[in-house]
């Protein structure tokens, strides 16, 4: 089964085509990084417009490379939710019109449920039951993932995704955005203990994180340290920031799949690609005997190839939507 996938949620438009859930033919991205990076974070306008500008012509690049015409595409998926909701209505609306034009099923994919997907490419051999950390500029959860298409959410946080969190510290910083990758770079050979930093505990519920008073006390450090003359340790605080968000995620994802006893974990989304954390959860996932998936690198972020993997078992449990669907900016996963 041949499916066309979308992607178009954030600051990337992504079109990928992908036979029967695990095999990519092509996966072509243009990424809006640089524009963005201008302003410190994704202006949501300007992402919307840029998506319009280029998913007509990535579609087309993506059939190219994989050898397929439009007429041999069996099913058109697309991300529907959840994302910047301009940005999701672009794809979703090209998506329909597609499927529309070539009398194809059109899926809906949940974007948070294609991250987990990634791991299905990068491991063929993975297979659900399994505990998954969701963690992005957008989404940080730990997800009960019992079967493709059954989910639920065991805990979240509260308030930030830690991948928002990265590019915060990154901007104040003053060391580019996206912040994810700048700020792994500048804590390879940092000090992790220099900087004292907050882990935050939720009452009585303990798998739920919280980030908002990491990233607050990143920014008090910084600004207070500007106030009074002082020089800052940046590669020290770079990696005490990394070591406070990877002991926030850590504990509670081994702590998830201990409970759940699939002995299985995986990870997924942009944030899965930092060194700190893969190091961290390698290490933890050994101790307890637990294996670890880990998503390739390229699949760690925004792409199309996991839109079309999880449309694939979206599809065999018989999700399918009419021209009425809609973009959601926010969305369960246990919902679909």
């Amino acid at each position: 089964m041949i499916i066309l996938a979308v992607e178009s949620s954030c600051d990337e438009t992504a079109v990928a085509v992908v036979e029967d859930g695990r095999t990519v033919r092509a996966d072509v991205i243009a990424s809006q990084a640089d524009m963005h990076a201008t302003y410190g974070g994704v202006v949501p306008e300007i992402a919307s417009r840029k998506h319009v500008e280029a998913i007509a012509g990535l579609a087309g690049q993506a059939l190219a490379q994989a050898g397929v015409t439009r007429r041999e595409i069996d099913a058109v998926a697309v991300t529907y939710a959840p994302g910047l909701i301009g940005a999701v209505l672009v794809g979703v609306n090209f998506a329909k019109s597609v499927a529309f034009a070539l009398q194809k099923p059109l899926i809906p994919v949940h974007h948070v449920r294609g991250h987990i997907a990634a791991n299905y490419i990068t491991h063929p051999d993975l297979e659900p039951p399994f505990v998954c950390l969701c963690v992005s500029g957008g989404n940080t959860m730990i997800v009960d993932v019992r079967s493709y298409t059954d989910m639920e959410i065991m805990g979240a946080t509260r308030d930030d995704a830690a991948g928002e969190c990265f590019d915060k510290a990154a901007r104040v910083l003053g060391i580019g955005y996206p912040g994810g990758a700048p700020m792994d770079r500048l804590a390879q050979g940092g000090d992790d203990k220099k900087y004292d930093l907050p882990r935050a505990q939720v009452h009585g519920a303990p798998l739920d994180m919280s980030f908002s008073g990491l990233k607050t006390a990143v920014v008090n450090l910084v600004h207070n340290a500007g106030q009074k003359g002082e020089t800052l340790d940046l590669p020290g605080l770079a990696a005490s920031f990394g070591a406070a968000v990877s002991d926030t995620l850590v504990p509670r994802t081994m702590e998830a799949a201990v409970r759940r006893g699939y002995g299985k974990v995986a990870v997924a989304g942009g944030v899965a690609a930092n060194s700190r954390l893969r190091s961290d959860l390698e290490r933890a996932c050994a101790q307890r005997g637990l294996a670890l998936y880990l998503p390739a690198l390229p699949l760690c972020g925004d792409n199309g190839a996991m839109i079309g993997c999880q449309g694939y078992y979206e599809y065999l449990a018989g999700r399918r939507a009419g021209m009425d669907l809609n973009a959601y900016a926010t969305r369960d996963i246990g919902l679909g």
